[in-house]
């Protein structure tokens, strides 16, 4: 069969780098990205130790960081869109001198680890040169929003013990700064990169494998099989699709571009608004960041800050994540009704036997993923790399609307690996410098006792005010790098004020990721409405209004941790049945439409009785008497809707 080409659609290389425009880029970029790649395997699969080569983690984050530091240098230029056929000079020093900083570190690690203290000129240029370098890479590749805040840390570690009152902290002198943060494993060489290098790149490579055999295509027959005669089919086909493909690919802007290409067209034909079509992959896609098992990496994360079994965390996510996705895919037939959208052609509903059977073993490596997690109690990487030798095999052998692995397209998913994983390693760095500073100020302590203070007398109110911070903090970042930041600044004052530490994770998790269909970055939004071709910011609203349980759905699991599996198991269900009957009447006062076309009234009722019946039965004493109040509105309103259908039958 024909292998995949490397010039096919933007499906296939939404995940690459942007092409780089000088011929030094262009030679040196996939050696320097494939290197990286196949770094994180080697180091992964533990084939350095089994040949008698110990080293130390730092070392090996410091060649990633090298390797990374010069990709970008490459690649991304000083002023934005200032492509030339000819590296710039500053360029080409910037990138000799950020891999030759990483390589120096690997080398030369175990001797300033061990004699620190009696180095300090050295640890101070080393680690100075590291750090500045990393907030270059920082600002050239994520924009202005993080390096703003993290440049706001910096300033605080210099002048920490300028500022009054709670706030006040311990400052660094400039030469041990840069020395702490550029060679301690608590700062840049710490928990963030570490986690990233061990198990988010064979991730990334694991969903580079399943798009590169086919697997987008996969996915999205499957879910046009079963649901492609149903109602409104289109939408519900993108919800599932971006759904599954979203909980690996660790991005929800990737996950727009592979599968939307797809998708956004399908919803057009169908009969939805550009706006919409647009929301909806956006949604979906975002969605696929809180679905389990992977969660776009944030699940072994989790496991590992919380210092729990990756079990448990599977365990809370699940509900929250069915939620979200019962309520886009409900909100998709009601607008489908409203707006009298038919199944999709039954020429183009493939049959389902015959999706399966031919791409069959695309489901073999999320099988082999669980089963090494859960039966072998692997580490998450190990397990990883057991599902990505499982899809390399059978993607050789078979192959799906004429993808097949070959060595040339394996090489080539190194490559675009390399180059996706390069911005998460350096927002890592970035991340680890954070809890580095948070560490030696004390920053984090006068922070977390500032926001208890506000929330001390309504917890409610400080977990409106962490919403907004996850969200504006969130911006721009993927999904790693997001759940990695809020983690360390946003989750500690909830936990101290009585929240339950996995829910008070999962709260920042939520709303970090929201950030991507929240107006005014909104990048998964703005991504699929380039692709819908349809306004970005309209695109951006509607993607709120059809996510919008999303924005209530954590405040629910706070208040009930019935909804994170906690309690007895008929308090569970009652829960989650209660809150998909609400935020399915809610939705349809939303929409306009249930059996009918709702008047304003209507509309009123259900948003009311909708809003009563998401509200957790156990959230304080009399909250019951709130949920059955909905439920006889719902009732009601829902009775007086048949009637009225049935008079005009």
């Amino acid at each position: 069969m024909a292998e995949v080409d490397g010039r096919e659609q933007d499906s296939e290389n939404n995940l690459s780098p942007a092409p780089p425009k000088s011929r030094v880029a262009r030679v040196f970029t996939p050696w320097l990205s494939g290197a990286l790649a196949l770094l994180g395997l080697i180091w992964v699969g533990e084939i350095l130790l089994n040949v008698g080569i110990a080293l130390f983690t730092e070392q090996v984050i410091s060649a990633f960081l090298g390797l990374s530091l010069a990709i970008i240098f490459l690649n991304v230029p000083a002023k934005k869109g200032n492509f030339s056929d000819r590296l710039p000079p500053l360029d080409a020093a910037l990138a000799v001198l950020g891999f030759a900083v990483g390589w120096y570190l690997f080398f030369r690690y175990p001797t300033l680890a061990e004699e620190f203290y009696y180095l300090p000129v050295e640890t101070s240029i080393v680690g100075g040169l590291a750090v500045l370098l990393v907030i270059e890479a920082l600002r050239r590749s994520s924009g202005w929003s993080i390096f703003t805040v993290f440049m706001v840390f910096v300033a605080y570690a210099l002048l920490g013990h300028l500022i009054p009152g709670d706030l006040a902290g311990r400052s660094l002198a400039p030469g041990k700064f840069f020395a702490f943060m550029g060679i301690d494993n608590v700062a840049l060489l710490g928990l963030p990169l570490t986690v990233i290098c061990n198990i988010v790149i064979v991730f990334i490579f694991m969903g580079q494998i399943l798009l590169q055999s086919g697997g987008s295509a996969f996915f999205t027959d499957a879910a046009s099989a079963i649901m492609g005669k149903s109602r409104g089919g289109s939408a519900k086909i993108a919800v599932v699709a971006s759904g599954l493909f979203g909980s690996i690919s660790g991005s929800a802007v990737s996950n727009v571009a592979s599968t939307g290409v797809i998708t956004i067209p399908l919803m057009r034909q169908g009969g939805y608004s550009r706006k919409v079509a647009g929301a909806v992959e956006a949604v979906a896609s975002t969605g696929g960041q809180i679905m389990p098992p992977i969660m776009g990496t944030a699940a072994f994360l989790m496991a590992e800050l919380l210092e729990v079994e990756y079990r448990e965390v599977v365990a809370a996510a699940i509900l929250p994540a069915l939620l979200y996705y019962v309520s886009v895919f409900l909100q998709t037939d009601l607008e489908a009704g409203r707006r009298g959208i038919s199944p999709l052609p039954k020429d183009r509903i493939p049959a389902v036997a015959g999706v399966f059977r031919q791409g069959w073993y695309f489901l073999v490596p999320f099988a082999v993923l669980l089963y090494a997690l859960f039966e072998w109690n692997s580490p998450p990487e190990k397990a990883a790399l057991w599902a990505v030798a499982s899809i390399a095999v059978l993607g050789s052998i078979f192959s799906y609307r004429g993808h097949r692995l070959t060595p040339r397209v394996i090489v080539r998913c190194l490559i675009r690996t390399g180059g996706t994983s390069v911005d998460i390693i350096v927002i890592g760095a970035v991340a680890g410098m954070i809890l580095g500073v948070i560490d030696v100020t004390g920053l984090g302590f006068g922070l977390t006792f500032i926001l208890v203070q506000l929330g001390e007398g309504n917890l409610f109110y400080l977990l409106v005010l962490t919403a907004v911070v996850c969200i504006i903090l969130g911006m721009g970042m993927p999904t790693t790098a997001i759940y990695f930041l809020l983690a360390t600044l946003a989750a500690p004052p909830l936990i101290k004020l009585g929240v339950e530490p996995m829910a008070a994770h999962l709260f920042v998790l939520y709303f970090g990721l929201l950030s991507m269909i929240s107006p005014p970055v909104a990048l998964a939004a703005f991504t699929a409405a380039k692709l819908a071709d349809a306004g970005p910011m309209e695109t951006a609203m509607a993607a709120c209004k059809l996510g919008w349980p999303a924005f209530v759905v954590p405040f629910l699991f706070v208040i009930s941790p019935n909804l994170l599996m906690q309690g007895d198991v008929l308090d569970i269900a009652i829960v989650f049945v209660t809150a998909i009957v609400g935020i399915w009447f809610a939705s349809a006062g939303a929409t306009g439409f249930f059996l009918n076309h709702l008047n304003a009234p209507q509309r009123i009722a259900y948003i009311i009785g909708g809003l009563s019946l998401l509200l957790p039965s156990q959230a304080f004493a009399s909250a019951y008497l709130i949920e059955i109040a909905g439920f006889v509105i719902c009732a009601a309103t829902l009775l007086t809707e048949y009637s009225r259908r049935r008079r005009a039958a």
